[in-house]
């Protein structure tokens, strides 16, 4: 059976809203992003559309060394790899293509944050937050079991996914700078 690697990249950006959140959970990186590749330049998830506005929110297409992580300098991050089988690979792929195709649709599901901090799930059509877009769709792709419903996974629980490896941990400005093995290349055409 071949296998492929995913990535979660897990963030602390020092936006307004990651700092509410962090008062509220005490979760140190509050937003997660999912990848495919290790250049981290095409990452997916839910968060500002316009860097610079903090209430344009839905699908986003996230570049680690663009965007809201450029703007705060002081961004930390935690890379894990996981290894997952080619069908669990194309059914993730599957998933971000049909996002991408209705992306004007989907908005952040702000309210929904305050049903985790409840316990209670508020599920918005063409609504979501970040852990609960990358929990649903690794649920989807069997890669991830949770009880919990995708509305009320926070990124602590996807912290707790199993099988991973620990690739980063620390400032997005020194791992771009530093570039590490498995993808200075990438880093490398990026500049």
């Amino acid at each position: 059976m071949k296998h492929k690697y995913i990535y979660l990249v897990f963030t602390k950006t020092g936006t307004w809203l990651s700092k509410l959140i962090y008062t509220f959970s005490h979760i140190k990186y509050t937003h997660s992003s999912i990848s495919f590749d290790s250049s981290f330049t095409e990452m997916y998830s839910f968060g500002r559309t316009n860097p610079d506005n903090p209430l344009s929110g839905g699908f986003v297409t996230e570049n680690l060394f663009e965007g809201v992580f450029k703007k705060f300098s002081r961004c930390e991050c935690l890379i894990y790899r996981i290894r997952v089988t080619e069908e669990q690979y194309s059914s993730l792929q599957q998933q971000i293509e049909n996002f991408l195709r209705e992306k004007e649709k989907y908005r952040y599901n702000f309210l929904g944050l305050f049903g985790v901090l409840l316990n209670k799930p508020m599920k918005r059509k063409y609504r979501y937050f970040c852990s609960q877009f990358i929990s649903e769709i690794l649920i989807n792709s069997n890669v991830f079991k949770s009880q919990k419903a995708p509305e009320l996974i926070s990124v602590k629980e996807l912290l707790a996914i199993e099988n991973k490896e620990m690739i980063y941990k620390g400032f997005v400005y020194d791992f771009y700078t530093l570039g590490y093995p498995f993808c200075k290349t990438s880093l490398i055409s990026a500049i």
